[in-house]
């Protein structure tokens, strides 16, 4: 609970002043919705404060005195005022609701466009479902604020004090009743905020903890289900994290119950001394029976502003926490950025240079470390979620914030011609999937640089560079839609025709055609109708119509059957041909076919050459060669003992 606590510490802030200037600058476009919502507002005051008096003098001048038309007039005028009021109320409402809905659009967007900027490293630390309650929960959030809070509480604030004012005009001693209920109420609102607060913000981070378990676990169902841990995993879900949920939310339950129903006790208790003080006053005739009912009007309006000042005092509270967090992540520096003077890259050959880089992954924050919250990930990560982006790199766990990380990458040197096709063999963390991120840019080298067709990849645009590159990995990833919507993904102006040519040419048309609609198949969520060989061809087949100039295969063919394997290998000489491939893979077709190997030992090449050179080269290559050739022959054995 330490970092929690630390969190709830920071969200106890009375006024944050730069998150409350940014809140500003989003509405400062809507200034005449707010203006209007005042005027609103002003109208909304005017028929709560003039409303008792008229009908005290509805009974005074037209029921003690026996005249029905100063009573009807009461009435009539009263009614007016009061529907003026609710005009008001609903002038306040229809353009703060505007302004707020449109603002919340601006963050989302903003949010969602920063999100998808940021580093593969921010991912690898920061859970999924904390970043979906940042953009759906913390931003309602401040939806509430801007469309009911900011008017309102001026409107509520106008409204208590043109009440007391009113009072004082009327009567003095029945003031000091209504002035020491206002001191009271406002010392239980004091105490009731304190506990209020953290209460709210308690319950909001327990809501972030539910989120980011539900899209971890559905996220994961498929290995849930694998090792059937669904009794396990419910048994975590419902007795540690919902609830604690649970907890937080009847503590907030118990807390609210508490402030209201103790501001109604002394509200009675303050209708009954005014009833005494001003019947005493009447039987005096000091003040007329009018003049005490109005006052008795008046104490019963008074609870609302005060109650309603109280709610929106919470709410200001949760908004400097949601905005805190919000405008924290909004300022996440983007780890990769485009130089001052970057410049597009043109239509490139394809021509990649390595010259003598190294290569270390950033250590991570604190805070990245403990998942945002303060606590380790059940499944060993800190704070990231299965898979997290393909990012395996364990080398947070035993860094201060301040020591170096240790190099994966140790002067690389490497030239691949264009239309070259390049294996990169080794054993795990020897350093083969940074050089291809490396290449994509989606980190930056520490030391050297890297060139495409002699261009530093870190002096050109990133969109430029990217679009000439094609990626196609492990774990293909499908997007809700068509097939033909998938396919299309990478090249949005491909026509129809151009989609189903890229299909035919890996070979993905022949089970696309077998398909309910064919290309028009609503795959759903993860591709969930496809096997693993076919969304696999689906995303050769997109990269294909993408056409880059530069293709990377990152363990792209390892999950697939053997009988898939040569519509696949097909496909794969459709896919490489003519174009600069960096190819990661165990399949002994591929890497024998390429044209030049790269044998990759802790960070650094220790043999490079075709298939043949290196065998004869009786080296590292050989080995490696040598162990996974070993293996269809013993799977063959095994297989040949069953039968």
């Amino acid at each position: 609970m330490g970092m929690m606590g630390a969190a709830l510490a920071e969200a106890d802030k009375v006024f944050d002043w730069a998150v409350t200037k940014r809140l500003l600058g989003y509405l400062s476009p809507y200034g005449r919705n707010v203006r209007i919502a005042l005027g609103g507002a002003l109208l909304t005051v005017l028929g709560y404060i003039a409303g008792p008096p008229l009908i005290g003098f509805a009974v005074d001048e037209g029921i003690l005195k026996g005249n029905l038309h100063y009573v009807l007039l009461g009435v009539i005028t009263y009614l007016l005022l009061d529907g003026a009021a609710q005009i008001g109320f609903r002038v306040q409402v229809m353009n703060m609701s505007f302004a707020g809905q449109r603002i919340i659009q601006k963050l989302r967007d903003e949010l969602f466009s920063h999100i998808q900027r940021l580093s593969l490293s921010f991912f690898s630390s920061y859970e999924t479902g904390k970043l979906i309650a940042r953009v759906i929960g913390d931003v309602n959030v401040l939806r509430e604020a801007i469309t009911f809070a900011v008017v309102g509480a001026v409107r509520d604030i106008l409204i208590l004090f043109g009440i007391v004012i009113a009072m004082l005009f009327i009567s003095l001693p029945l003031t000091m009743i209504a002035l020491v209920v206002v001191a009271v109420v406002t010392i239980m609102a004091n105490y009731w905020r304190i506990y209020a607060r953290k209460a709210y913000n308690l319950q909001r981070e327990t809501n972030s903890a539910n989120n980011a378990e539900l899209s971890e676990a559905f996220n994961a169902i498929r290995v849930t289900q694998a090792y059937a841990r669904q009794g396990q995993n419910y048994r975590r879900f419902a007795e540690q994290i919902n609830h604690a949920h649970l907890k937080s939310s009847l503590r907030a339950a118990w807390v609210a119950s508490l402030f209201f129903p103790g501001i109604e006790l002394v509200g009675g208790v303050a209708l009954g001394a005014l009833v005494y003080v001003g019947g005493s006053l009447v039987l005096d005739q000091t003040i007329s029976v009018a003049t005490l009912l109005t006052f008795v009007l008046y104490i019963e309006q008074l609870f609302f502003p005060i109650r309603m000042l109280a709610q929106r005092y919470n709410i200001f509270q949760a908004v400097m926490a949601a905005g805190g967090k919000i405008f924290t992540l909004m300022d996440t520096p983007l780890d990769i950025q485009d130089a001052p003077d970057a410049v597009e890259l043109p239509t490139i050959q394809g021509h990649v240079r390595f010259e003598d880089v190294s290569f270390a992954y950033p250590p991570m924050k604190v805070s990245e470390r403990y998942g945002q919250n303060g606590k380790h990930s059940k499944n060993g990560k800190h704070g990231a979620s299965n898979g997290s982006n393909g990012q395996n790199h364990d080398h947070s766990g035993s860094l201060s914030d301040n020591s170096t990380p240790p190099a994966v990458l140790k002067h690389v040197t490497l030239d691949v011609p264009h239309g070259y096709t390049v294996a990169l063999v080794g054993h795990t963390g020897a350093g083969k999937t940074s050089i291809v991120k490396l290449l994509s840019r989606f980190y930056e080298v520490s030391e050297g640089r890297i060139t495409i067709d002699g261009y530093d990849i870190r002096k050109v645009t990133q969109e430029s560079l990217r679009r000439q590159m094609g990626v196609v990995v492990q774990e293909t990833h499908l997007f809700s839609g068509t097939v033909m919507d998938n396919i299309r993904y990478g090249r949005l102006d491909a026509s129809d025709e151009e989609v189903i040519e890229a299909a035919k040419a890996v070979g993905a048309d022949a089970f696309i055609s077998k398909l309910e609609n064919g290309y028009y198949t609503e795959v759903r969520e993860g591709g969930a109708i496809l096997s693993a060989g076919q969304k696999q061809l689906i995303s050769f087949a997109r990269a294909l119509l993408a056409d880059p100039r530069i293709l990377i295969l990152d363990e792209a063919t390892s999950s697939i059957d053997t009988q898939t394997e040569k519509v696949i290998q097909d496909a794969l000489k459709r896919l490489l041909k003519g174009r600069t491939s960096f190819v990661i893979a165990h399949r002994l077709s591929t890497i024998t076919s390429a044209d030049l190997i790269v044998v990759m030992d802790h960070g650094m090449i220790v043999e490079q050459g075709s298939h043949q050179a290196l065998l004869a080269q009786g080296g590292a290559y050989r080995d490696l060669y040598t162990m996974a050739y070993a293996r269809p022959l013993e799977a063959t054995s095994l297989h040949h003992s069953a039968n």
